[in-house]
């Protein structure tokens, strides 16, 4: 049976390693220590946001990470789905699926007027979910700047 479940601080080393995965993909860079470090702060803190572990039993299938902001232009409270990633072996089995209702619930139930997320242009998989499941393109890009 497949289920969300609250990302604990014994959960993070089994979170980063996915992540190092994922992010491998795309060929990312990932600094383990202040993932690690980012983690202890996030699960400790609540009103950042939240990740779970998608499990089926006691396996680990994937995870979601949303943070939380406040936007004018979106009427409130937003979630951004930081990351949703579904391991190699259980794609393809609805998990994208099920962990988009799920969170979309979530989101509803703390009052969020909008979920925001990016998703890689080549990934036609995803967009194809997401297009799905409501999801549209914003008519703008986003921009960033590293300050620390």
């Amino acid at each position: 049976m497949i289920k969300f479940d609250e990302l604990a601080i014994g959960d993070i080393p089994a979170i980063v390693a996915m992540m190092e995965e994922f992010y491998a993909i795309d060929g990312y860079d990932i600094d383990r220590k202040t993932t690690i470090d980012n983690f202890d702060l996030f699960v400790n803190n609540p009103q950042l946001g939240q990740a779970w572990l998608i499990r089926n039993g006691e396996d680990i299938l994937g995870y979601m990470i949303v943070a939380y902001f406040f936007s004018f232009e979106f009427k409130g409270r937003v979630g951004l789905l930081d990351e949703l990633f579904v391991g190699e072996k259980a794609r393809g089995m609805g998990l994208g699926k099920l962990a988009v209702d799920f969170v979309t619930s979530y989101l509803e139930s703390k009052n969020c007027k909008m979920i925001l997320l990016e998703v890689e242009e080549h990934n036609e998989r995803a967009i194809h979910l997401y297009k799905k499941n409501g999801f549209a393109f914003h008519p703008r890009k986003f921009m960033r700047k590293h300050i620390n």
